[in-house]
């Protein structure tokens, strides 16, 4: 190893000079002095100015609505203005500390001017009007009963109390993202509504997306979410026919972000394995004229399905799957 200098000659390894070499300049009194308040002073400025710019600089720190916790995410890593974020808190309960989600510039308007309708299937109170939703409706290719009480777990969680839940928790997060969302109902009604005023509420909103929440029914041993389809039907008072090509690209996106997200599997007993099931015997797929889904999210009377729709932790990843599903649609 070699040290120059131009007012010096060879060094040697060991820290002599080299004696054939011109005689060293003579060193001010002042300068090991001056040379220990630098080595101090210097790294203590840098510090202070690491600290300025990731604490937020000049007092900016909440425009972005988080007090610079964007900044300091990003800070040293080259994170871009829209990059998603490391959460340091959980979200609504449920979400682990560390989940990743999008920055507010992601968000609030990522999907402004969009509707969705979200359908909780049923309604708690059914259960009193058990006259009224029996009453039958027009479906187009046949009438049938204005609504059900549907189904519950064997320890008796109803299917109304879980798509509710479900539908509260999607609201949520797709307003998170900037859209419209509304209701077909909030536990704010008698009963219903009919499955026939269900789809008029998406047709009138001019929805882009309508997802009609259930859990299933079926036997112990029937696993699985399934992703149910609008067949074309052009009969009586139904002509869905211009919406049953968009809905099979929703359902698609939406069954496979739900498996993902849940990490649970399509149904072992329907659809072959898909996931996704095609019928022409919904009034609410029949009578729709916007792009519409029903997904049953798992089977209540399976001990196993039960206790994941139970779980409160489980919902929330259901409505992040779904949600994430209809994001994708309706971005294109």
């Amino acid at each position: 190893m070699s040290y120059t200098g131009s007012n010096s000659g060879p060094v040697d390894p060991f820290g002599a000079s080299d004696p054939f070499g011109p005689p060293p300049p003579r060193r001010s009194p002042l300068r090991r002095p001056l040379t220990l308040a630098l080595a101090v002073l210097v790294p203590g400025a840098l510090l202070g100015w690491l600290a300025f710019e990731t604490l937020g600089g000049t007092g900016n720190g909440g425009s972005d609505g988080g007090g610079g916790a964007d900044r300091v995410a990003g800070a040293g890593a080259g994170a871009s203005a829209g990059a998603g974020v490391l959460d340091p808190t959980p979200a609504g309960g449920n979400e682990k500390p560390g989940t990743l989600t999008a920055s507010p510039s992601e968000t609030a308007a990522g999907l402004a001017g969009k509707v969705v309708v979200i359908d909780p299937g049923h309604n708690p109170s059914n259960v009193e009007h058990t006259a009224e939703i029996n009453r039958k409706v027009d479906i187009g290719t046949n009438r049938k009963e204005c609504d059900t009480t549907g189904t519950s777990t064997n320890s008796g969680y109803s299917e109304a109390e879980f798509t509710l839940d479900v539908a509260h928790r999607l609201r949520t997060l797709l307003q998170q993202q900037g859209a419209t969302v509304k209701l077909t109902q909030d536990s704010d009604r008698p009963f219903g509504p009919c499955v026939d005023e269900r789809a008029r509420i998406g047709n009138t909103a001019h929805a882009d997306a309508v997802v009609s929440i259930h859990a299933d029914g079926a036997g112990a041993g029937q696993r699985g979410f399934h992703v149910i389809l609008p067949g074309a039907v052009h009969e009586g008072i139904a002509d869905n026919r211009g919406i049953v090509a968009p809905s099979k690209d929703l359902g698609k996106l939406i069954a496979g972000d739900f498996a993902r997200t849940t990490g649970t599997s399509p149904s072992n007993y329907v659809g072959d394995g898909t996931g996704l099931v095609t019928r022409e015997d919904l009034g609410g797929l029949n009578l729709s004229t916007v792009p519409k889904v029903f997904i049953e999210c798992g089977n209540m009377r399976d001990t196993k399905d039960a206790a994941l729709l139970t779980s409160s932790a489980w919902r929330q990843q259901a409505a992040r799957g779904i949600s994430e599903g209809i994001v994708s649609f309706l971005r294109g």
